[in-house]
């Protein structure tokens, strides 16, 4: 299969299985541990369970939850056999998966609901900012729908160049005015060239540098302000990309990002590749973001948006 392939719904869900193998492996191996040679989930078993989530990089606070939810459980109907740890786990992490979604296309190939709908993608160097940009207009443009992209990623000469090299490659237009430019000044000629030409999303990069959170607020805000002239509700999404395999750095980053500015959106990069996985349940829950996307390998169909149910179905098969 090409890099620019088209999946059906089963290569998806293949692709989803094989991502989160590793992850599956060692939270299992963990698991079989915790239970072994026990009938009942008592305070030893609660114990090494919690020991397991957070050695999943689930993180502490959600554990606590987790557990706490258990041991509910086992004051209410008195006895939960290890047999049953299984379905109970896979429960309530399904709930904790399920956050609110507003106004959020359910799919690639769904109607968008604004047009254009305007992603505002951020994150640091290094988690995949600029391919998850590249997926994502490539995963619309297949869906039917007239990309455009903005680099207003404008600190580093790189990701100017990178992400036009990616635009060229996925046959998107861009826009783009070097290194240096005001990243304001790139957004609001990214949508006003996006009116223009009815396009219906746009995606704009921005810079990430967390070592001055007041810089990076002042600038969100000042992007977020120029688009609101032309498109008053935008962004539609502002799209967090976070590298999985980092654990919980990752949900440090969360932290640092929702503090400088409204993220309403999340990606989770490099699953494939860690078996830290458990981390999407943490980031979820902790910071009440819904997961939209992650990425399950290098192919432009590697990127798929997030169904809860379907992530933990996979998780426990």
């Amino acid at each position: 299969m090409g890099l620019f392939s088209r999946k059906s719904k089963e290569e998806e869900k293949a692709t989803l299985d094989s991502g989160l193998a590793k992850t599956k492996e060692s939270f299992f191996q963990k698991l079989t541990k915790t239970i072994l040679g026990k009938s009942t989930v008592d305070d030893s078993v609660l114990d090494n369970l919690e020991e397991t989530l957070i050695t999943s990089d689930v993180g502490v606070e959600t554990t606590l939850k987790i557990i706490e939810r258990l041991q509910e459980r086992i004051r209410r109907d008195k006895y939960i056999s290890t047999s049953e740890l299984n379905s109970i786990l896979r429960a309530e992490i399904a709930q904790l998966l399920r956050q609110p979604q507003t106004e959020f296309p359910a799919s690639f190939d769904a109607p968008m609901p604004k047009n254009p709908y305007v992603i505002l993608v951020v994150g640091v160097n290094g988690v995949g900012k600029t391919t998850t940009i590249a997926k994502l207009a490539y995963r619309y443009k297949q869906a039917g729908k007239q990309v455009m992209l903005g680099a207003a990623d404008t600190f580093r000469a790189a990701a100017v160049e990178q992400l036009t090299l990616w635009a060229d490659r996925v046959g998107v237009p861009i826009v783009q005015q070097g290194m240096g430019a005001d990243p304001a000044s790139v957004a609001y000629d990214t949508l006003q060239s996006a009116l223009a030409k009815g396009s219906d999303v746009v995606i704009i990069d921005t810079a990430g540098r967390l070592h001055n959170k007041i810089g990076l607020m002042n600038e969100l805000s000042k992007i977020r302000k120029v688009m609101q002239k032309l498109v008053p509700d935008a962004p539609h999404e502002v799209l967090l990309v976070l590298d999985a395999s980092t654990g919980q750095n990752a949900i440090e980053q969360a932290r640092q990002f929702t503090q400088a500015t409204d993220v309403n959106a999340l990606a989770l990069t490099k699953l494939d590749g860690t078996a830290k996985g458990g981390v999407i349940i943490g980031i979820s829950d902790q910071f009440r973001i819904p997961v939209r996307y992650i990425g399950l390998g290098e192919k432009m169909t590697d990127l798929q948006m997030f169904n809860p149910d379907t992530f933990v179905e996979s998780l426990f098969a």
